[in-house]
């Protein structure tokens, strides 16, 4: 392995968080979604990311992080009752997504300490690269 592969890896990595980042900031802002575009009734669903490991085919080493796909949260919907909301069902039920505030600010959380602590990782490489050219 390349000493630069380290930064490569740890790069990929943060793409990879900054697609959970970016998905988890769309669940946030379709809490209240409770139609389609085209105007249907059909709550957002909640969207998770899942991770993949990148290998290189010629070593079999590993290359880095990726995402393998994003796929919608198989958790129940969250009904309330209000029959005067214009996507209520006949029962006056409304389905809206199935996102928690709390689920996603610690998924933001724990994918803000992830990015950082990658940051971190090339910085304190790039410091001993340098220092290692000093010798």
């Amino acid at each position: 392995m390349r000493d630069y592969d380290l930064i490569d890896i740890a790069g990929s990595a943060l793409r990879a968080e900054r697609v959970r980042m970016d998905v988890i900031a769309g669940n946030i802002a379709n809490m209240k979604t409770t139609h389609a575009a085209d105007g249907t009734v059909q709550p957002y669903l909640r969207k998770l990311v899942s991770f993949k490991t990148v290998m290189d085919e010629q070593t079999g080493l590993v290359k880095g992080v990726g995402t393998d796909s994003i796929m919608n949260d198989v958790e129940a919907l969250n009904v309330v009752y209000d029959p005067s909301h214009p996507d209520a069902d006949e029962k006056g039920y409304v389905y809206y997504p199935n996102i928690s505030i709390e689920e996603e600010m610690t998924d933001m959380i724990s994918s803000k300490s992830a990015y950082q602590a990658n940051i971190t990782s090339i910085q304190t490489f790039k410091e001993m690269f340098s220092a290692g050219l000093e010798i």
